[in-house]
């Protein structure tokens, strides 16, 4: 009997050079599914769906997970992939034009361009343009809210255009830092970065403890004429405030990656139709990112940017492994065992890795497992999901 092909359900359009690394004789890509082995998907918001029981990996082509109802699927057991910094470079490029838009009042400029009629054309220009003149980038401060792969590489990029850059990220991981350029100077916080700022670009996700970052109180706080990026999330910064300090000269521009109706024509405001990722490239390598490590995932049990699994990666010893995803509890790694050896199943190798609440648990075994040994497992209060994965399947 032929093997059942692993379903992949596509919920938005996916760069065809990474769905081309599913190899057809052992998936088959679908646009409409009710029982899916896995779900790739970009910005669709999944909150309202239900999931089939055999749902084994979501993989979202980007970084953010806003549009996944990650805590629903981490009690099922299962991992929502992502690709961060598969498209930094394009964000990068685009906070980059952002500035330069502010700095040099493009938007304004060409509205006023587009306006004229064609008598007089040239006398009109030569009038009109000084009310555009512009600052130039070298000497002023950027400062950086959020020292990712994003926010480094806007760090950097303003170093090269001969700003004075400031950075603050409370939680900046060991390889961001080493990452980050010497000339980068430590804010302490977003109130002293904002405080000695003339341009501030946003790069952290949104959450309960950065909803509302950027406010009418600290939007005070801020040089008169300053410039604000936001090419983060939308919540990140509260749109009424922005529209205060536009309004009182304390912001000179606000640029956004995320239109509202609030903000939409409002003077000062440059609003862009969520174009951050949106490049061929940076498309590209989400898809290739994400396929791959969910393919890694199903085909041999390891984690590579899981959202909500830690990172866990072990050489096969042994062509039957079991991947088992669980509660982060005392005692996992004992019942895990009792129930093998129970079952007369010597144990090879095991990696077990654990973040936050959860937990996941590779194991080598140097015999065939039965069907019976699964159910053992899956019947340990904690364990979430067990899954059987011979090299010869």
């Amino acid at each position: 009997m032929p093997r059942k092909k692993t379903e992949v359900l596509v919920l938005n359009p996916i760069a065809a050079v990474g769905l081309k690394r599913l190899p057809a004789e052992r998936y088959a890509v679908v646009k409409e599914s009710k029982s899916p082995d896995v779900i790739l998907v970009r910005s669709q918001d999944m909150h309202a769906m239900r999931f089939a029981a055999g749902l084994k990996a979501v993989g979202r082509a980007g970084a953010g997970v806003n549009n996944i109802p990650v805590a629903e699927l981490s009690r099922r057991g299962v991992p929502v992939f992502n690709a961060p910094g598969a498209n930094a470079n394009a964000v990068k490029e685009l906070v980059l034009a952002g500035m330069l838009i502010a700095a040099r009042n493009l938007a304004p400029a060409l509205e006023f361009v587009n306006k004229l009629e064609g008598k007089d054309l040239e006398k009109k220009v030569e009038e009109g343009k000084k009310a555009y003149a512009g600052v130039e980038l070298p000497g002023h401060t950027l400062g950086v809210i959020g020292l990712g792969k994003i926010g480094s590489l806007v760090a950097d990029a303003g170093i090269r255009l001969g700003m004075n850059v400031l950075g603050h990220d409370p939680e900046i991981t060991v390889d961001a830092a080493w990452s980050l350029p010497s000339q980068v100077r430590k804010s302490n916080s977003v109130d002293e970065l904002l405080r000695a700022s003339h341009f501030v670009t946003l790069h952290v996700p949104l959450a309960d403890r950065t909803r509302h970052l950027v406010n009418a109180r600290n939007i005070e706080q801020m040089k008169q004429g300053a410039v604000l990026l936001n090419f983060s999330r939308e919540g990140v910064v509260d749109n009424e405030a922005v529209l205060k300090g536009l309004g009182s000269h304390r912001l000179k521009c606000y640029v956004t990656d995320f239109p509202s109706a609030a903000l939409v024509g409002r003077p000062g405001v440059v609003a862009l139709p969520h174009l951050g990722a949106s490049t061929r490239e940076a498309e590209d390598n989400c898809a290739v990112m994400v396929v791959d490590q969910v393919r890694e995932y199903l085909e041999h049990g390891s984690m590579a940017n899981a959202v909500n699994f830690p990172d866990a990666a072990m050489v096969r010893e042994s062509p039957y492994r079991l991947a088992i995803a669980n509660a982060n509890v005392p005692n996992m790694l004992a019942r895990i065992s009792h129930a093998m050896g129970s079952r007369k199943i010597n144990i090879h190798n095991m990696l077990n890795k654990s973040k936050g609440e959860m937990a996941y648990t590779l194991v080598d075994v140097d015999s065939p497992v039965p069907d019976a040994a699964l159910e053992d497992l899956r019947a340990i209060k904690g364990v979430l999901a067990v899954r059987y994965l011979p090299v010869n399947e």
